[in-house]
């Protein structure tokens, strides 16, 4: 009898992997697009691109495929002016979002992780506290 080794299906395999990220990523910008205090931010953006290039980030969160070759996070979102608020405000929508399409307890958690982690990288210094 041989013992085979089992592996622990990603955070991005549990939620059901590119298509349920595909998903997540359109209700997210569905719902920042009509949140007035966000949508100012995407005025002149391509969403097809900016759509296929969160998927790609988020992906690469949850465990899945890195397929991701994009500019950094300071490097796109520095020069935005991002506050504090702004920021809680998007990680708002998107976990909100996470868990109406069912996304487990762990999974969520683990994004909030990362979203605390990345703060400083998109947040503008004259907006972070203490800063």
């Amino acid at each position: 009898m041989t013992v085979t080794e089992q592996t622990t299906p990603s955070y991005y395999e549990r939620i059901g992997g590119a298509a349920s990220v595909k998903a997540a990523v359109d209700l997210f910008y569905d719902r920042v697009l009509v949140d007035p205090e966000l949508a100012g931010y995407f005025a002149d953006v391509d969403m097809v691109g900016q759509r296929r290039h969160l998927a790609l980030m988020l992906t690469v969160v949850l465990g899945g495929p890195n397929e991701y070759a994009g500019r950094g996070l300071a490097e796109a979102h520095q020069p935005l002016g991002i506050t504090e608020a702004h920021y809680q405000r998007v990680g708002g929508h998107l976990v909100a979002v996470l868990t109406q399409l069912g996304v487990p307890v762990d999974v969520l958690d683990h994004v909030g992780v990362v979203l605390a982690q990345v703060r400083d990288q998109v947040v503008a210094a004259g907006h972070r506290p203490g800063v």
